[in-house]
């Protein structure tokens, strides 16, 4: 039981396992999470460990729990920027740029134990991120699509499989741009969440806009060069099977090395 020390107010349980995960984050984030001390944790959040313990579980229960309250948090800040259903498909996205790159630049910390070391980490971790990242981009995918609806920008003729497809290839896109460039962005000094926010937008949503106008990449005619070929790679050297286990000399053959060698 979570005893307060004197002229210390007791809170409330959910508080105080917001305190702890607080705490984690930030330990996690320093150290990674093999040499990330629980008593470390303990004492950045003033409790006792084995409340830490008793409250949030083992070592690698803290740590998917951090996972899982900062996958909410950024899901929800994102879900927040772009969940207008009549507004500009473009000003949406940027809005969840803008709060994608703001909560990161904000939240380094939380960012660093998502992207950086939850995916080294076992592979239910990894899947938790990679759920985390799914929702984002089916909701990036939803704002392409909308947009290429109402411009013409995606394909035509009424293939709405064709049009999930382009919208789904852009929003991976998009994303994995937006990735990039958070990590970027935080050894910048000076980059403010609208600047990485422009940066992505006028990489990508200009491009669609071209595409509108019937522009596209045209590969060139002529056919690729061939790849150069590629060397047999050398036999390694070996005893001679059912031999003694040594080569026979130069210039004789396994047979007569053989026979030359019987009485």
């Amino acid at each position: 039981m979570d005893h307060p020390q004197p002229g210390r107010k007791r809170l409330p349980r959910k508080v105080r396992e917001q305190q702890m995960l607080d705490a984690a984050v930030q330990v996690f984030s320093r150290h990674g999470f093999h040499a990330a001390s629980m008593d470390e944790v303990a004492e950045q959040a003033q409790v006792s460990k084995p409340l830490l313990y008793q409250y949030l579980g083992s070592k690698e229960e803290i740590f998917s729990a951090c996972i899982a309250r900062e996958a909410d948090r950024l899901v929800n800040v994102i879900g927040a920027a772009t969940r207008a259903d009549d507004g500009d498909p473009a000003d949406l996205l940027w809005r969840g740029l803008t709060a994608f790159f703001a909560y990161v630049a904000d939240h380094r910390a939380s960012w660093v134990v998502l992207y950086q070391q939850a995916r080294t980490q076992s592979d239910t971790l990894a899947s938790q991120v990679a759920r985390t990242r799914a929702e984002i981009v089916d909701t990036v995918t939803g704002l392409v699509r909308r947009s290429m609806e109402s411009t013409g920008r995606g394909p035509g003729g009424g293939d709405y499989a064709a049009l999930r497809r382009e919208a789904a290839a852009v929003a991976h896109a998009l994303v994995g741009a937006a990735d990039a460039l958070a990590e970027w962005a935080l050894g910048v000094p000076g980059e403010q969440p609208q600047d990485t926010a422009r940066r992505v937008m006028d990489l990508v949503w200009v491009g669609l806009e071209r595409r509108a106008k019937g522009e596209g990449f045209s590969p060139p005619e002529a056919p690729l060069p061939a790849p150069p070929p590629v060397p047999p790679r050398p036999r390694p050297a070996g005893p001679v099977s059912g031999g003694s286990g040594t080569a026979p000399p130069a210039g004789t053959s396994a047979g007569s090395a053989r026979s030359s060698s019987r009485p």
